[in-house]
C-alpha cells in the first residue's frame, strides 16, 4: 500500500507517515539438497518407513496426512493424490511421483490381500468420520476407505468400542 500510494500514485497523505513497512523474517527456512535429501532416506532401513519418506517428500504432505491417505485418494491415472481435512481444514491435490508410482501400487497390492483377509475373519474396518459412517453405513469395509499405510494390527477405536485397523503408528515414521 505505501509503495502504491508513494510511487506509483505519488499521493502523500499525513497518516501514511505513521505505518510501519512489514519486516523481513529474521531466518530463511533450511533447505536441504537432493544430495542430503537422498543420503536422509537412504538411513531408513525399514522399506515401508522409506515409502512413507520419500511420499511425503515428493508430494509436500505432512506427516499426518500421508499416514491417514485412503485408497481413494490415490489417483495412479492422473499421477495425483488428493490430502483431504489438511492444514486449515482444507482439502487438496498433489502430485504422484512417478518414481513412486510402481512401488506404491505394489504395497497396495499388499494391502488389499490383507483387507481380503481381514474381511474373511469378520473385521476390515477403518474409522469414518460420523457423518461419513452414517451416510454410508459399508463404507469402513469399503477397499476404497481403507488406508494406504494401515497398521499391523488392530485397535479397539476408544470412541466406538469397535475393533478396526488404524495406519501405521506415526512413531514408526519419526
Amino acid at each position: 500500500m505505501l509503495f502504491l500510494y508513494k510511487e506509483v500514485l505519488n499521493i502523500e497523505l499525513p497518516w501514511l507517515n505513521e505505518v510501519t513497512r512489514a519486516k523481513r523474517p529474521a531466518k530463511l527456512p533450511t533447505v536441504l539438497t537432493r544430495e542430503e535429501v537422498r543420503g536422509l532416506i537412504q538411513q531408513v532401513d525399514d522399506p515401508l518407513s522409506s515409502l512413507i519418506v520419500q511420499l511425503l517428500y515428493g508430494t509436500g504432505m505432512r506427516l499426518l496426512e500421508g499416514l491417514r491417505l485412503r485408497v481413494k485418494d490415490v489417483e495412479f491415472s492422473r499421477r495425483e493424490i488428493v490430502v483431504r481435512d489438511g492444514k486449515g481444514g482444507k482439502d487438496r491435490v498433489t502430485m504422484l511421483p512417478a518414481s513412486l508410482a510402481d512401488r506404491l501400487q505394489s504395497h497396495l497390492g499388499v494391502v488389499k490381500a490383507q483387507h481380503v483377509a481381514d474381511l474373511a475373519l469378520g473385521k476390515g474396518e477403518v474409522w469414518l468420520p460420523a457423518a461419513l459412517a452414517v451416510k454410508y453405513p459399508n463404507a469402513p469395509k469399503e477397499w476404497a476407505w481403507q488406508y494406504v499405510f494401515p497398521a499391523a494390527g488392530f485397535s479397539t477405536d476408544p470412541r466406538s468400542g469397535a475393533v478396526r485397523r488404524h495406519h501405521v503408528d506415526d512413531k514408526r515414521v519419526q
